[in-house]
C-alpha cells in the first residue's frame, strides 16, 4: 500500500488556459477565477518571452480565494527547471541572518542559470567498491569516509579509480552500491548516481534501471543543468558548505559578501556572452506580504529594478491596514510608491457552482467518495463558513464513513458538530469568556 500526503494544492497542474489564453472553467485542477487566471496567463507568456524582468505582481483577495493556487499554477506553467521560491512574509523575522541578506538570498534562489558544459568524466557500472573510514574530528564515537577505491566498467573497458574524501562522502551520501551506474566529474568535484545497471541483482526499491554505458570509462560529455545564482554564490563562498553540514544535513544559512556576488554576476554574464549558459527568470512568491516592514518594502522596491532580478509576486488578504514599522495606513499594508509599480490581480470569493466543483475535485484527489446529499451539505457549509473549512471536513468524514464506501449527510453533520469553524469558535469564546485565563 502506498502512503502519500496530499497537500492543499496537489491537484493543480497549471492555470487551465486554452491556446488563446482564455480560461477554461475547469481545467488543470483550477476552477473559476477566470479573469485572474487569464491575467496570470498573460504574465506567464511575458515571462517566457523575457518581457517581464524587473516587474512585480500583487495577488489581492479575501482568504480562501485561490491566491496561492494561482502562484502554483504560474510555476507549473513556467516549467520544471524554472526556479519557484515560496516564502512567507513572517519568515524574514525568524531567520538567523539580516533581513536584507535573507531577501537577497531568496531573490537569487529565484534566478536560474541553465549551463551547457562539456566535461571529461568517468562513467560506468560500479563492479567493486571499498570505502576507507576515519575517526570523526569532533566525535570520537563516529567515523566518516576518508577515501574510496572503486572499479568502473563499461561494455568495452574497465578501470580502477582511487577517490579522495570529497568523492567518498558523495558515494556514501548517495547510497552508491555495486551494480549502480555513476558519473564522476573531476573538474566539478561532483559524483552523480544515474541508476541501477540493467541485469544487476536488485530489489523492488523502485530505482531507475539504466543501460550500461559503452566506449571508454573516461570520455567527454555535454551536461545541461540548471543552478540558481544563490547555488553559485555558495559554491564561490568559503562560508557556504562545511564537511559537517554535508554529513549532518542542510548547510547553515550564512551571509555572503557583496564581493562574491559581484564575481559570480561577472562570471555568469561571461558564460551568457560565450553561449555557455542562459538566464532563466524565476518567480519569488511572497505570501503574507502585509507582514513585511517598511525597510523590507524599500529594499524590494529597489531590488526589482536590478538587471538580475526574478519576477516577484506578492499576495495579501489585507485591506486598508498599517504599514509595519510606521503609523501610516495604506491599501494592503504596502507603501504607495511600491503599489504604483505593481500589476494587481484581484481574486473574488467563489460562486456556488465553483465551490461544488472544487469540493468534488478535492474529494477525487483524496480518494474520497461523496453522496450527492453530502456534497450539497458541504456546499452549504462552505457558503456559511468558508471553503477551506468545508474541505477540511472531508478527511474526518471519510474516517467516520469507512466501511460504508461513501460519505453521507449524517457523517458531515457529525463532523460539523465535532469540529467547529471560526465563527462558532468566537461565539464559544464570548460565552466562556469569564472561564478563560487572561495571562
Amino acid at each position: 500500500m502506498e502512503w502519500e500526503r496530499i497537500s492543499a494544492h496537489a491537484h493543480i497542474s497549471g492555470l487551465g488556459l486554452d491556446s488563446n489564453l482564455k480560461a477554461v472553467w475547469k481545467k488543470d485542477g483550477m476552477v473559476g477565477q477566470e479573469e485572474a487566471r487569464e491575467a496570470a496567463g498573460i504574465v506567464v507568456r511575458m515571462i517566457k518571452e523575457g518581457k517581464f524582468a524587473g516587474n512585480a505582481i500583487l495577488f489581492a483577495g479575501p482568504p480562501g480565494s485561490g491566491k496561492t493556487a494561482l502562484a502554483i499554477g504560474i510555476a507549473k506553467e513556467l516549467g520544471e527547471d524554472v526556479p519557484f521560491v515560496h516564502i512567507a512574509g513572517s519568515e524574514i523575522f525568524s531567520a538567523e541572518v539580516k533581513k536584507t541578506e535573507f531577501l537577497t538570498q531568496a531573490l537569487r534562489r529565484a534566478i536560474g542559470v541553465r549551463i551547457h558544459d562539456v566535461r571529461k568524466i568517468y562513467e560506468g557500472k560500479v563492479e567493486e567498491m571499498s570505502v576507507d573510514w576515519t575517526q570523526h574530528p569532533f566525535n570520537p564515537y563516529q567515523k566518516i569516509p576518508s577515501g574510496a577505491t572503486i572499479k568502473l566498467a563499461t561494455k568495452d573497458e574497465k578501470k580502477k579509480l582511487r577517490m579522495d574524501q570529497n568523492f567518498a562522502i558523495q558515494l556514501v551520501q548517495q547510497g552508491v552500491e555495486v551494480g549502480d551506474v555513476i558519473q564522476i566529474d573531476i573538474e566539478g568535484q561532483r559524483l552523480i548516481k544515474v541508476g541501477k545497471a540493467e541485469k544487476s541483482s536488485y530489489d523492488l526499491s523502485g530505482e531507475k534501471i539504466v543501460e550500461i554505458p559503452s566506449g571508454s570509462v573516461l570520455k567527454e560529455k555535454e551536461f545541461v543543468y540548471t543552478m540558481t545564482l544563490h547555488d553559485i554564490d555558495v559554491m564561490h563562498s568559503k562560508s557556504g558548505i562545511s564537511l559537517t553540514s554535508l554529513l549532518f544535513g542542510a548547510p547553515e544559512r550564512k551571509e555572503i559578501s557583496e564581493e562574491v556576488r559581484n564575481r559570480v554576476d561577472s562570471q555568469v554574464r561571461k558564460w551568457v556572452e560565450e553561449g555557455m549558459a542562459e538566464l532563466i527568470p524565476g518567480v519569488l512568491f511572497i505570501d503574507e506580504c502585509s507582514m513585511l516592514d517598511i525597510e523590507t518594502f524599500a529594499f524590494l522596491n529597489k531590488a526589482i529594478e536590478q538587471d538580475l532580478s526574478p519576477i516577484v509576486i506578492f499576495a495579501t488578504n489585507r485591506g486598508i491596514t498599517t504599514i509595519r514599522g510606521t503609523d501610516v495606513k495604506s491599501p494592503h499594508g504596502m507603501p504607495i510608491d511600491l503599489l504604483d509599480r505593481l500589476l494587481v490581480i484581484t481574486t473574488k470569493k467563489y460562486e456556488e457552482r465553483d465551490i461544488r466543483e472544487i469540493i468534488k475535485v478535492r474529494a477525487e484527489k483524496e480518494g474520497v467518495k461523496l453522496s450527492e446529499d453530502a456534497l450539497e451539505k458541504l456546499v452549504k457549509i462552505a457558503k456559511e463558513t468558508s471553503l477551506r473549512y468545508a474541505i477540511q471536513l472531508l478527511a474526518p468524514a471519510w474516517e467516520i464513513a469507512k466501511g460504508r464506501g461513501e460519505i453521507t449527510v449524517e457523517d458531515i453533520e457529525r463532523c460539523y458538530r465535532l469540529f467547529v469553524d471560526v465563527k462558532r469558535s468566537v461565539k464559544y469564546l464570548k460565552e466562556m469568556e469569564k472561564e478563560m485565563l487572561y495571562y
